[in-house]
This record gives structure tokens, sequence and C-alpha cells, in this order.
């Protein structure tokens, strides 16, 4: 025979070098290599530019600068220089979070049920909104001439933020879908967004701090101590009213009114980059079916998802103990550790660190895996309650420096595990179109209602524990709430959320073979006419 010779097949040219060679190839079907060569084609064409990333990732920006400014300074901006009580600011916080969490799925609806237009479906929703956003974000940090109806405006326009921010947040986060139908390039594309958000997270914290330090520095403290010390006993229930000086109600409204104009700019400049550098795909990475699921029916497939409850379930108790750190943070160090000098730089420690971290959590996710990395989430605990019972300039920065790589974690995890839950979901429903702004508008809704009890809860506590407005000096009582709500609470709802976090059943090889097959189903039905003949040859 031709191939008994050692040389034979290399050098003859008879019909027998090339039977070995033919014998491999029925193994994989012409069809198959044209599928293989088609998808590596699309491959690169799924490719996003680091111009693309970038301008994705900055156009969120301006979300995270407000939300920080916000979540850091509104409760104590309303207790010590709008001169609310706790119990009305835990009201405003609440209802107000709570609103914008009620938006979120009706948000979800409207967009859901939206037309694409010429620069897309989502993105018009963003530009919309983002004019009155700024509107509504300004007069949240402004102090009326009257008092009788502060609570109602700061609520009004705080619920009005909530609404509108919503209205930005759900098309953003569910743009992450429409960027590629690659994993990795989304994967990457989540990362350039969380290191630029978690930089906007540390912008509104340090930009905002900075601006607003003189309104709550140390100095008219020293005044009110000679005036307490001065004062007997029966004037002592006055002295909330002389807590400050008769300039600094004046000198808190201004800086406050300058942080807020300063964002605003922030904001429209990240939405002309945003529609400057991203271009919005039509449904890249789902079967090309024109019957789109209805809200309601998606929302009720959503809930049953076992995935997805999983991880929302995981995540909004882990959201809820960093939103009661960032909240009670700087009236902790201001009152419970004596660090009023230094909370503006504890603030910016804990961002730098989270900004820094983002590119090594994402190279440790890719590497160990998802799940994996959330174990970097329970790092902050035992040093949060070493600063509780130990409160230390030193332990503080440290505490700070921890916190910010726990935070980078719990901010770039969810969203990076989000998307891998709603390729679970097309795979079980491939004929449904656009489930994406029902799963991202009802996981914020989640997130954003336990905030909101949180927050709720959080000034509800100082209220019951005699927490006086303007005053340098508080009771025991509120002290030990203080330590209790940075301490203790969150701790124990990072616990609950990561074990239940272990029981997320999507892991690295589960999602591989997810892509695997949702490649499958995309160059197998390349049109709605060949999707409808072939309904039933799909498989799961």
């Amino acid at each position: 025979m031709a191939g008994a010779g050692g040389d034979t097949p290399q050098r003859g040219d008879g019909p027998g070098k090339a039977a070995p060679k033919a014998a491999l190839l029925p193994e994989e079907p012409p069809q198959e290599q044209a599928l293989r060569r088609s998808a590596e084609e699309l491959r690169q064409e799924d490719r996003l530019s680091v111009c693309s990333k970038l301008c994705y990732a900055i156009g969120g920006a301006p979300n995270q600068v407000a939300t920080s400014a916000t979540a850091f300074f509104l409760q104590i901006y309303l207790l010590d220089i709008a001169h609310i009580t706790p119990f009305h600011a835990s009201l405003v916080l609440f209802i107000g979070k709570a609103w914008g969490a009620v938006t979120d799925p009706v948000a979800g609806f409207f967009i859901s049920k939206s037309k694409r237009t010429k620069i897309g479906r989502l993105m018009p929703w963003m530009l919309g909104c983002t004019p009155f956003t700024i509107v509504s974000y300004f007069f949240m940090w402004y102090l009326p001439p009257f008092v009788a109806g502060r609570v109602v405006w700061y609520l009004t326009f705080y619920c009005l933020f909530q609404a509108l921010t919503t209205l930005f947040q759900v098309p953003y986060s569910a743009l992450t879908m429409f960027l590629s139908p690659d994993q990795k390039e989304r994967d990457s594309a989540t990362a350039y967004r969380m290191t630029v958000e978690v930089l906007g997270t540390l912008m509104g914290a340090a930009l905002h701090g900075q601006i607003v330090a003189s309104a709550h520095a140390s100095d008219h403290c020293a005044v009110n101590l000679t005036i307490n010390a001065a004062d007997s006993s029966s004037s002592l229930s006055n002295t909330s009213n002389l807590a400050e000086p008769l300039g600094l109600q004046s000198r808190g409204r201004e800086v406050y009114m300058i942080a807020a104009g300063v964002i605003g700019g922030v904001y429209l400049f990240g939405i002309v980059i945003l529609f400057i550098g991203v271009k919005e795909r039509d449904d890249p990475y789902a079967l090309n079916s024109d019957k789109a699921i209805p809200f309601f029916k998606g929302l009720r497939l959503t809930m049953k998802h076992g995935p997805y409850l999983k991880l929302t379930a995981s995540f909004l108790l882990i959201s809820t103990a960093v939103q009661l750190e960032q909240s009670n943070f700087v009236q902790f160090c201001t009152h419970a550790a004596s660090l009023h000098n230094h909370f503006q730089y504890l603030v910016v420690t804990i961002l730098v660190s989270a900004a820094v971290s983002i590119p090594f959590w994402q190279w440790f996710l890719q590497r160990f895996g998802k799940k994996s990395a959330a174990c970097g989430i329970s790092w902050m605990i035992p040093f949060a309650v070493m600063l509780v019972t130990i409160p230390n300039l030193v332990l503080a920065y440290v505490v700070a420096f921890v916190s910010g790589l726990s935070i980078a974690s719990s901010l770039l995890l969810p969203w990076s595990m989000l998307p891998d839950v709603v390729d679970h979901f097309r795979l079980l429903n491939p004929h449904a179109k656009g489930p994406e702004t029902i799963f991202y508008s009802s996981y914020v809704f989640f997130t954003k209602m336990s905030a909101g009890i949180g927050l709720g809860i959080s000034a509800a506590s100082l209220e019951f524990a005699g927490y006086k407005p303007g005053m340098c000096r508080q009771s025991s009582t509120v002290i030990l709430t203080l330590k209790i709500l940075i301490g203790a609470v969150p701790a124990i709802l990072i616990v609950i959320g990561l074990s239940i976090l272990l029981f997320y059943p999507i892991t690295e090889k589960s999602r591989k073979e997810t892509e695997f097959a949702l490649e499958l189903l995309r160059r197998s039905h390349p049109s709605t006419d060949n999707l409808s003949k072939n309904e039933e040859d799909t498989w799961i």
C-alpha cells in the first residue's frame, strides 16, 4: 500500500497520501467548518475598542458622582444645615429611595415598549432625562427661605432626583448587553465602567467633601463648647438653636449650592461623551426574533429564575451594608471617633483604594471565577469592628483602605454576573426578545428598596437614640448607635449575603457552556423566517 513506506505520505503525489487526511475530515462536517469560520469573523467584529469602552464608562460616571455625594452628605446636610429632625430626615431618605425603587420596574416597562430610533432604543431615554436630573439635583441642595415646608421641599426634589436617575440608570445598565455579544468584551466593558464609576464616586465624595468641608469644620464647635460651658443646664435645651455661629448656616447653604452646580456640569460632560462615543447595537446577542416578551410575563419569569433570585438576594443585602457604611461614616467620624478633621481624607482613601483595585478584581474573577472573587467583600468586616472598638487615626486609614478593596469587589461582581444570568435566561427562553431591561430594572428596584429601608432604619435609630441636629457633642446613646450602624449591622448583612451567594448555580464551566450554546443558536437561526421554521429544533 502507498502508506507503508515511511516517506511516502510526505513525498508521494498519488491518492494514497491524501487518504489518512481525508479519513479525518468527516469528523467535522463542512457546515460546522463554515460556522466556525463565521464565528471567528463575527468575533472580530464584536470586539470593542478601548475608546468605546472608555466613552461607555464615562457616560455612567455622573450618576455615581451625584449618588456618592448624596450617600455621604445628604443625611448630615438635612440634619445640620437644613435643621430637619432625624425622624423627618429618615422619612425623606426612605420615601425617596422607595420612590426610586418603584420607578425602576415602571421605567423598565416603558423602555421595553419603546421603539428603536436612529440613535437606538435606550439612548433617547438617557439624553431626555439628563437636563431634568440636573435641575432636580441642584434644588435638592438648595436651602429654601421658609422653615415649615422644608421637609416637603426636600422630599419632593429627592424623589424627583431618584426617579430621574432611574430613567438614566436602567437603560444605561442594560446598554451593556447591546455593546457586544461576546461575554469577554462585555466583562471588559463592565470593568472599565466600574473603574470609572468608582473614580466618579471618588470625585463626588472628594469634590463635594472639599467644597462643603467648611460647613462642618470643627472651629464652630470650639465656640459651641464655650457657649455650652457658660450656659446653665436649664438653657441647655436651647443650645441646638445656638449650635451654629450666625454665619454658619449661610456659609453651608452657599457651599452646598456651589457643589451642586459643579456636579451638574459633570452630568452634561458625561452625557455628551456617551452620545458621541458609544454605538448601541440592535439586539446583537439574541436570536433575530421580532417577538418581544410582554413585560409582566417577563417579570413573572424573572421572579422564577433561580440564578437571578439568588444573585439579587445576596447583593441586595451586601449593597445595604455598603450603603449603611457610606451614610453613617461621616457622622461616625464626627461624633463617635473624634475624626471630624479627617473624614474627607478618609472618604478619599476608601474610594482611591476601590478605584485602583478594580483592575485587580477583574483579573481575579477571570483567573479564579466570579464566585471566588466574592471573598473580598468580607475583608471589611474585621477592620470595621476594630475601628468601632478602638477608634484610632492610623487604624481608621487602614480600615478605609481595606473597605475600599471590599467595596470595589461588591461593585464589580453583581454587574459582571448579571449578564451571565441574562444569557442563562435567554438559553432557556430563546425566542423571547428584550428581557434585559426587565432584569436590570427589577435588580435595581430590589437594591434601592433594601437601601431605602436600611437608610430609613438608620436615621430613625438616631432619632430614637436622641440625636440633636447641629450639636457638636452627642449623647453616649447616639455614639453607641453609630457604632452599631457602622460595625455590627453591616457585618451581619454581609455574612448573610455571602452565605446566599454560595448557592448561586452559575459556575465558570456552565457559563462557558451557555456562551457556546447561544453561539450555536445565533449561527443556526440567522433570520426571523429561519427561526420560525426551526423553532422546534432549538435545544436547551
